[in-house]
């Protein structure tokens, strides 16, 4: 299938391929649909020879010419005045060659005409030539705008995911100075106060920038991945905070093969992180849960918020860099198969996202 899209995407782009075929199916139509009809195949085969010089004149010059120079510029007179002229002279060379081709290949059918007698008569070149000719003209323009539709939406969807990609990857890059921003200030809080714990801190920030950096270039990365990031973040902020914070992460997985676009879900964990645990002094607690089916993923972040002072604005909205940027993500590797809820009172927050995986 894929291989039959690409040979029709390569003869539709390929001006000469799908000219040649557009003619040569057309040429050999009337000659079967004259056998069919138990008419003279050899006539038809003449006919269509003697209409194909104007035919194929008279398409490319209306195509290429007479409507996006004159027509769709709005000189309106001059593609009329066009128009009838070449259309004319046209009809008057089908019939020469007609006559003549009658003449060598089924002079049966001959019937000589003066070169005057069909000059002057249009009425009749009208009525029984220009049909013959122009039909296939007009099937030639229709075939052409819809070739430059197709081009133009193919051109339009490969900017689109170009588009997208372009800013998957700016999202993907403003994950990573974000979050170590943040694990940063955890480091040299950590140093201050000469823990142990820093060498640990660090090597754990180590492994999780790897794996942010240069293992998350795929559109999509194992759910367990995803997971060990989760917890080491977790770890990070444990070693940060011991007792004041109560941390509860629980996952099931119906397959371990469960495949997610990357560094969505770390977004919410840390925005639960900076707007409840780093803003309160007494005891707060963090619960997240993720399990999965084999139609969806379903992931919750609870978190409890500080007690709100009269001019503390900080914790009015979740939406920091990290939640918008998870948003956005969403929309663009699962648009229309995502659904992302929040609920906020003035004790806790939580997040509840649901992914459909088919």
């Amino acid at each position: 299938m894929v291989k039959r899209k690409n040979l029709i995407d390569w003869i539709i782009q390929n001006r000469v391929v799908s000219h040649f075929i557009f003619w040569f199916l057309l040429f050999i139509s009337l000659p079967i649909l004259a056998a069919l009809n138990d008419g003279s195949v050899k006539k038809t085969t003449i006919s269509g020879l003697s209409f194909l010089p104007a035919q194929l004149l008279a398409s490319y010059f209306l195509v290429y010419y007479q409507v996006p120079k004159l027509l769709f510029k709005k000189k309106y007179f001059k593609f009329g005045f066009s128009f009838l002229i070449s259309a004319y002279v046209l009809l008057v060379i089908s019939k020469l060659l007609s006559m003549n081709l009658t003449r060598l290949f089924v002079p049966k059918y001959f019937e000589y005409k003066s070169l005057m007698e069909i000059v002057t008569d249009p009425f009749h070149l009208a009525v029984v030539y220009f049909p013959s000719v122009y039909v296939f003209v007009f099937l030639m323009f229709m075939t052409k705008a819809f070739k430059d539709r197709f081009e133009e939406r193919h051109q339009l969807e490969v900017l689109q995911k170009e588009k997208a990609n372009t800013e998957l990857k700016f999202l993907k890059a403003q994950t990573n100075p974000h979050f170590l921003f943040n694990t940063l200030n955890n480091l040299y809080s950590l140093t201050l106060e000469q823990s142990e714990k820093a060498p640990e801190v660090v090597l754990k920030l180590s492994g999780m920038l790897d794996y942010m950096l240069y293992q998350c270039k795929d559109p999509e990365v194992p759910l367990q991945n995803e997971i060990a990031l989760i917890q080491d973040y977790m770890d990070l902020e444990s070693l940060r905070y011991g007792n004041k914070l109560t941390l509860d992460f629980t996952y099931h997985l119906h397959d371990l093969n469960v495949m997610i676009a990357p560094l969505i879900l770390i977004s919410f964990v840390e925005n639960a992180f900076k707007h409840g645990a780093s803003n309160n002094r007494k005891e707060s607690t963090i619960q997240i849960e993720l399990t999965t089916n084999q139609d969806q993923l379903c992931f919750k972040v609870f978190n409890t918020l500080p007690a709100k002072k009269e001019d503390d604005t900080e914790n009015e909205s979740h939406s920091g860099i990290g939640f918008s940027n998870s948003q956005r993500q969403l929309e663009l590797n699962y648009k229309n198969n995502y659904d992302l809820k929040s609920t906020k009172t003035d004790n806790h927050f939580q997040v509840l996202l649901t992914i459909n995986l088919k």
